[in-house]
């Protein structure tokens, strides 16, 4: 029955017992039904591996299903984003459906439980209603409009679809119990009257139906077995159950998890949008975002975020996931995959005074030496002037400082061990030139000259370097858990994005692709920006080598 041994979750447990019971003919066929009104999260990821998860180990089934009920917030753009973040987490769906595909379906629907005398139109403000619904200790009262009978309800309810009404004039609401303990119950609104363009529907519908409504029926109609939600849909359940029962069609059920709350991030789609509108980010693909595309644009892969979503699991129950999981995730995968190349961001000249000037040699340096064959090896220029980093000198180096000062020694990279004897500096007191002197046989992989040094250093040849800006990406939020505060926005972190115009990198990098992981040795993991181009190379950091926040934050 199943595709591979692991121990289930609770959902996984549930679908199980139905496969032994016999249920829905040894068929499991989930859904994924985001609203097409933004770019998906993290968030998102735990659902979509959780949907699709299951029917690749059940043998079953996924749909992808676009709620599209809300015409004023959605656009072919967040649906053509969602089917391309699916498909580079690696999933296939089954089928391609809309809610809008079953608008005529639905309203049959709601005219159905109108003859039953189960539904009214009610032409209470939402104030009036909400007024009228009475409180969880108190129960409501029927507003002048639930009375009506069959036939006025069908006629009043046509005139809503044929337009002769403006928005909020009226409802549809469905009859159940204005003294039921959960608050759902009492006549919840089924179809509400919004004059606005529909993605995909144009000016057909000038009525549409609420969630509520047309969850639950969009699931019978495609025969879904297991509807996987979050928990706040749990009080909704039992009108997702009461709209299948009294409609007498296919009895899909519904089932709830936790969702994904993570620190240092927001999940909510409309502060997400915000972010946007106010120009705190970019775009939605800010490598800040918690965006798949953000998270994709940085340098995440989706084995990475994939793996995350393995190891949080599947709860009943809210908790909080600390987003250090997550960076872990993407080290773990990168020290696996990314290839090995040398860029230095803060550059100082270093010139090697007894190298034969108009010299160069061709250095080999392994891609991968995590890999079982250190994945191969690429060719590194190599000449008497190189770039290295700026705090990989000091003019004054304490006893255990392990790199270049005067009179101290180290290895360069795939190179040769180096000692300096001077360096200039400038009127400002910069150092603008360290000079050393090597030792000829000292190369790597054939070091005949017996000196011993505690420290490696990268570089990169002057005259070999090609340029590229450096986008040194950190958290966006300093606030563990933004989301609860008066105001997310006031813990922005102003550190979240440092960016280097002026870098240099090894010249293998000007071939860089988008998605292909880089560890830039001693710096962190970087990838080559979507943004990027021939004239302007663009590289954004998508992790540190380590966990430099938790240290930040301890020593604070």
């Amino acid at each position: 029955m199943l595709n591979e041994e692991k121990p289930l979750n609770f959902i996984e447990e549930i679908i199980e017992e139905d496969l032994l019971a016999g249920k829905h003919d040894g068929r499991v066929l989930t859904r994924f039904p985001p609203e097409p009104n933004g770019y998906l999260h993290i968030g998102h990821a735990k659902s979509i591996c959780l949907n699709f998860g299951l029917g690749e180990r059940f043998n079953g089934k996924t749909n992808l299903r676009f709620d599209d009920t809300n015409p004023a917030t959605e656009d072919t753009e967040y649906v053509d984003s969602i089917k391309q973040d699916i498909q580079w987490l690696g999933f296939k769906w089954a089928e391609e459906c809309y809610t809008s595909d079953y608008f005529d379906t639905l309203y049959n629907f709601a005219e159905d439980l109108i003859s039953k005398e189960l539904a009214y139109v009610d032409d209470s403000t939402a104030e009036e209603i909400a007024a009228a619904k009475g409180t969880p200790t108190t129960p409501g009262t029927p507003t002048p409009h639930r009375s009506r009978s069959v036939e006025e309800n069908l006629t009043l309810f046509r005139e809503m679809r044929a337009g002769k009404y403006k928005d909020g004039e009226k409802v549809l609401r469905a009859k159940i119990d204005l003294a039921n303990p959960n608050m759902h119950l009492r006549d919840p609104l089924l179809y509400r009257i919004k004059h606005a363009h529909h993605h995909r529907t144009a000016d057909k519908w000038c009525i549409y139906p609420m969630y509520d409504f047309a969850h639950g029926q969009s699931d019978s109609i495609e025969n879904i077995t297991h509807s996987i939600c979050t928990l706040e849909f749990i009080p909704h359940r039992p009108l997702y159950d009461w709209c299948i029962e009294k409609l007498e069609i296919f009895p899909s059920k519904q089932y709830e998890f936790a969702r994904l709350n993570m620190t240092y991030t927001v999940m909510s789609k409309r502060k997400l949008l915000q972010l946007v509108n106010e120009g705190f980010v970019e775009s939605w693909n800010d490598p800040r975002m918690p965006t798949i595309s953000g998270l994709r644009r940085r340098g995440y892969t989706p084995s990475s975020i994939r793996t995350f979503c393995d190891k949080i699991g599947v709860q009943k129950r809210e908790n909080m996931i600390d987003v250090s999981l997550l960076e872990f995730c993407i080290r773990e995968d990168l020290n696996k995959t990314a290839l090995r190349r040398m860029a230095v961001l803060d550059p100082v000249k270093l010139i090697i005074t007894n190298y034969p000037e108009g010299q160069v040699e061709q250095l080999e340096g392994e891609n991968n030496p995590e890999e079982e064959n250190g994945g191969g090896t690429r060719t590194i220029p190599f000449s008497r002037e190189l770039w290295i980093e700026r705090d990989d000198f000091m003019e004054e180096a304490p006893k255990k400082f392990f790199r270049l000062g005067p009179g101290l020694a180290v290895r360069l990279k795939h190179a040769y061990i180096v000692k300096c004897h001077d360096f200039i500096k400038d009127a400002t007191g910069k150092v603008t030139e360290i000079h050393c002197e090597y030792f000829p046989d000292s190369k790597s992989g054939e070091d005949t000259s017996g000196i011993k040094v505690k420290g490696t250093i990268h570089w990169v040849s002057c005259a070999h370097a090609k340029e590229a800006t450096i986008k040194l990406y950190d958290r966006l939020f300093n606030d563990e858990n933004p989301a609860a505060a008066e105001d997310f926005k006031s813990s922005i972190n102003p550190e979240s994005l440092k960016t280097i115009e002026t870098a240099y990198i090894e010249p293998d990098l000007a071939s860089a692709q988008p998605e292909t992981g880089y560890q830039f040795i001693r710096l962190g993991y970087f990838c080559l920006d979507s943004k990027s181009s021939s004239d302007k190379l663009i590289f954004n950091r998508t992790v540190t080598l380590r966990d430099s926040w938790a240290k930040t934050v301890n020593k604070g």
